[in-house]
């Protein structure tokens, strides 16, 4: 911001840049510290607790001094920057587009809940929050001495590249390029960030639902088979998702994400699948980028992908979401390339556009609605012209592109006869159908829809109010997981389309954005509090490249004075990874939903041997933590661990394994803590007795 007259004078002291720095590393700490989250199926709030504790009263404390300091230095202190911020402003954003701003960090900060008081209050605390962060960015960017601003642009320079040409019309020139040194360093960082986080946080357990029949799925398909002998008693061997039809017993869900986690699974590393795709992510993200955008533009936007919350903790999962991403990118760059190489000849286009609907198709796999989205917005493109980049794809490279995506997508279809009996429709369908009625998980709208799941779930059935509300709750997430700053996402999300609205890309990509929030809303739920707004994963990408375009915009109208927008954007990182991601790992993730891998813990450190394993307690968690290692033959020579649900059901297993010795564990639902060894090895004869006592 340029300094004139009385109040133009900006101090710069290197210990002010410091202090400055140092307060809003201490504040984002305090803010999380301050947030109530936990690791439970529920949003994140800031609310005050009914009994609030010493920690508590000290990140309200920080928070309070912060807000002083900045008011101070603002407003009193005498080089004040009220006059001077306010006329930046009104010099680079009209008053409607403040009011909107303003508006939006409203919208976003919060999650919609009862009371709705309660809700717009801390709306408003946690936008002043923002607005106090961005303020301390800007008073340290501005403290910094002019000569180590120098020393840092030219660093940033030197690793991200100058700013890239422009066209006329204020499109980015595209710089394309394969992977470098910097990206493949980059990819690195991906990989090991999920892979730790993976370790310690998640400790290669699974704790959502999905994730215990997506392992058993992944080993069926690694061991050669599409399903396994149904459980012999079928009771004491209950998991969500796992449907028996005869004598087979299946997991319903598509096999797209199941048939890559079996590389893993047959490598007795499962665990790993998901941190390797977050780094191929990375590259082909940047590949993809620098076919619509500068280098330097590229190199930022797979930053923010590796370091994005978001991202890490879906790549530390067992969740689907990272290989849909994987495969959605590849698709992309595979138009993108067929638009800009379509002019040296057709073979090149048809080959990249085969390669692109291939993707499509595995996409199709995965996330059957997010291979309709992608196809449909990769179609646009295809035959968009001078839409981020290049020429429109010629009719050969079309058709290509329409027959590999439908031959690759109908390979599923022989699957669908195998499991459902019909090739059209979905295992998964005929599993909901059965557990919770006809057409309650279908799209569309009416009083049938949806499965009751609480607060998950505002009202029964799913009408377009509802849908708004959903979309609602996604964006708080995703305004929080982004990049996990304590401004939230979407202030920056908005700068560009107000700074570079003339840029087709931007409009393409807000365009992607509302196709998928669209596509979305026509289905009863938002994907719940689970890693972010993870049914809307695929707004990944045009996200980053809007949070890229602001900040490129960010530095044009900063002139002389650009390299302070790269010194906030270096806070901004250094809160995401020195305090969001270690706050979010060990409150939410670490033992989420309370699973916990005791039961293997306990496997590994006692001789169970050819046992039967009683567990005791719900069926999440407390069972689905130890079904998950049992082996898929069910007289396999190895501990079973079976579901305890009373003499009844005892009694039948004593049939099938009354020749092995029996141990009874009591799961963390019961025991407040962790898997616990009750007795065992003990005969069956001394089971009822042990109940008893």
């Amino acid at each position: 911001m340029a300094g004139s007259g009385k109040h133009g004078a900006r101090s710069e002291s290197l210990p002010a840049f410091v202090f400055w720095s140092v307060l809003s590393l201490a504040a984002a700490a305090a803010q999380w510290g301050a947030t109530q989250a936990g690791p439970y199926v529920t949003y994140a709030h800031l609310r005050v607790p009914t009994a609030p504790s010493a920690a508590w009263w000290t990140c309200t404390g920080v928070l309070a001094l912060e807000l002083a300091l900045v008011i101070w230095a603002v407003f009193f202190a005498p080089d004040r920057r009220a006059p001077r911020w306010s006329a930046w402003v009104r010099g680079h954003l009209a008053t409607w587009q403040v009011l909107v701003l303003l508006s939006a960090l409203g919208l976003s900060r919060a999650k919609i809940a009862r009371p709705l008081e309660a809700t717009l209050a801390e709306a408003a605390v946690a936008t002043l929050l923002a607005l106090t962060t961005l303020a301390v960015w800007v008073l340290a960017a501005e403290s910094l001495p002019s000569a180590t601003l120098a020393r840092l642009s030219a660093r940033v320079e030197r690793l991200l590249g100058p700013a890239g040409a422009r066209a006329e019309n204020g499109a980015a020139v595209p710089e394309p390029g394969g992977p470098d040194r910097w990206a493949f360093g980059l990819a690195g960082i991906a990989t090991l960030g999920a892979a730790l986080l993976c370790w310690f946080a998640y400790e290669r357990h699974p704790h959502v639902p999905d994730e215990v029949p997506y392992l058993i799925h992944a080993r069926t398909f690694a061991a050669g088979k599409l399903a396994l002998a149904a459980p012999p008693v079928p009771e004491a061997f209950d998991v969500d998702l796992m449907l028996q039809v005869g004598e087979r017993w299946f997991s319903p869900v598509p096999p797209g994400w199941p048939l890559a986690l079996a590389a893993g699974a047959r490598l007795g590393a499962a665990w790993l699948v998901n941190p390797l795709l977050s780094g191929l992510c990375v590259l082909l993200g940047y590949g993809l980028a620098r076919e619509v955008a500068s280098r330097r533009a590229a190199r930022l936007f797979v930053l923010l992908l590796a370091l994005s919350p978001w991202a890490l903790f879906l790549g530390m999962s067992f969740m689907t979401h990272t290989w849909t991403l994987c495969c959605a990118l590849l698709a992309a760059l595979g138009v993108a390339r067929a638009r800009r190489l379509g002019s040296e000849g057709p073979a090149k286009s048809i080959g990249w556009c085969a390669l692109s609907g291939l993707a499509i198709g595995v996409v199709s796999w995965i996330r059957p609605l997010d291979g309709l989205v992608l196809a449909a917005l990769l179609g646009l493109w295809a035959l968009a012209p001078g839409v981020l980049g290049g020429a429109r794809v010629a009719w050969g490279g079309v058709a290509s592109l329409v027959i590999s995506t439908a031959a690759v997508g109908a390979l599923v279809l022989p699957y669908n006869r195998e499991l459902s009996g019909r090739a059209l429709r979905h295992p998964i369908m005929d599993y909901v159908d059965r557990v919770y009625g006809p057409g309650k998980n279908d799209l569309g709208f009416g009083p049938d829809k949806g499965l009751d799941w609480g607060g998950l779930d505002p009202w029964p059935g799913h009408t377009p109010l509802q849908a708004v509300v959903n979309s609602q709750f996604n964006l708080a997430a995703l305004d929080l997981e982004l990049f996990g700053w304590t401004t939230g996402a979407v202030l920056w999300l908005l700068l560009s389309c107000f700074w570079r609205w003339s840029d087709r890309s931007v409009r393409a990509a807000l365009f992607a954005i509302l196709v998928v929030v669209a596509a979305n809303g026509l289905y009863w739920f938002s994907g719940g509090p689970d890693f972010g707004a993870r049914y809307w994963y695929l707004v990944l990408p045009p996200c980053l490249l809007l949070a890229v375009t602001s900040l490129g915009a960010l530095r044009e109208r900063l002139g002389a004075g650009a390299g302070r927008a790269d010194a906030v954007l270096l806070l901004a990182l250094a809160s995401t990874c020195c305090v969001f991601i270690p706050w979010r790992a060990v409150d939410k993730y670490h033992h989420y939903r309370g699973m916990e891998p005791g039961a293997r813990e306990l496997a590994s450190g006692r001789p169970f041997g050819r046992s039967l394993v009683l567990v005791r307690g719900e069926r999440h968690p407390d069972y689905a933590s130890a079904a998950v290692y049992n082996p898929l033959d069910w007289q396999a020579d190895a501990p079973i661990f079976a579901w305890d649900r009373g003499a009844e059901v005892r009694d039948r297993l004593r049939t099938h394994y009354g020749d092995r010795p029996v141990w009874i564990l009591d799961g963390p639902t019961r025991t407040g803590q962790g898997f616990a060894v009750v007795a065992g090895p003990i005969p069956w004869s001394e089971v009822e007795a042990q109940e008893a006592r």
